[in-house]
């Protein structure tokens, strides 16, 4: 028996991470669509998804809460407050809240709802076509069962790692929950370096998608080490030596390293905005 069959889900906020949810457990048929309620204030959003995914909608976050065994929290940050007041009271005591919100700590969620059975997560938006990475934690009142249902919800969305500290939630949002825009700034530039070789930039795009997509599988598949990897496609003197020589020199592995620690650093001082 699934940790999810016949369990009731509520979807507080129904934007672009909301509806990936939503449709990652559809279609790997971990729940029915009347087991699924989304709230969004705007109710034409409503009628497109119960249009498209079956579910119920309401633009009432109490109504979609009160029922509900696992309660998602799917909105934006700016709202956080607002919200959490008007569920304060109406989350039923054994549910599960399972928090996406950027920068929203546990204890600003636990304190806002006065409720203890929290799961925060840090996603990242290839969730949006199963190929996410979520690093999550729990509070200590979050049971078994809840944790398996956690779980699973986030593997409908791609890969899932737990851990024990809040602090790594942060780290992953520097690295994993950042990390597609250095991928497409990165892709951008190999693309209009192509372009600017002669590369019609259809044909730039082409030949740059389908090798980054080529060079992770192979990594997955080889398991070997990314230098070894590297090592392979360089050979003394070559074409890959004296492009990798321009990238050491100009600093890239340091500008990224920067880079991330900065996004955490941010990540730290949003957190401590949010949570006051």
């Amino acid at each position: 028996m699934s940790a999810l069959e016949d369990t009731r889900l509520a979807f507080i906020g129904a934007g672009v991470m909301g509806e990936a949810m939503i449709k990652g457990l559809l279609s790997q048929h971990l729940v029915l669509p009347e087991m699924i309620v989304a709230s969004d204030p705007r109710p034409e959003r409503g009628k497109e998804l119960s249009e498209r995914y079956g579910i119920a909608t309401t633009t009432n976050n109490v109504e979609a809460a009160g029922k509900a065994q696992v309660v998602v929290l799917s909105i934006k940050p700016q709202v956080l407050a607002t919200v959490l007041a008007q569920l304060r009271g109406h989350i039923r005591s054994e549910a599960l809240v399972l928090s996406i919100i950027a920068g929203a700590r546990i204890e600003t969620i636990a304190r806002g709802l006065e409720h203890r059975k929290i799961v925060r997560v840090m996603p990242n938006t290839p969730a949006q076509i199963g190929q996410g990475m979520s690093v999550w934690m729990s509070t200590s009142e979050v049971e078994p069962r809840q944790r398996e249902q956690a779980q699973m919800i986030l593997r409908a969305l791609g890969e899932e790692i737990a851990v024990d500290d809040e602090d790594y939630l942060d780290m992953a949002t520097a690295l994993s929950g950042t990390g597609p825009a250095y991928v497409f700034l990165f892709m951008e530039a190999l693309i209009d370096a192509g372009v600017h070789l002669g590369f019609s930039r259809r044909v730039a795009q082409q030949l740059v998608l389908q090798t980054l997509q080529g060079s992770v599988a192979y990594a997955r598949q080889s398991n070997l080490h990314p230098a070894e990897l590297r090592n392979q496609v360089t050979s003394p003197g070559g074409t890959s030596a004296e492009a990798l020589y321009q990238l050491e020199k100009g600093g890239l592995r340091t500008v990224l390293s920067r880079a991330i620690w900065a996004a955490y650093q941010k990540s730290r001082y949003l957190g401590g905005l949010n949570n006051e």
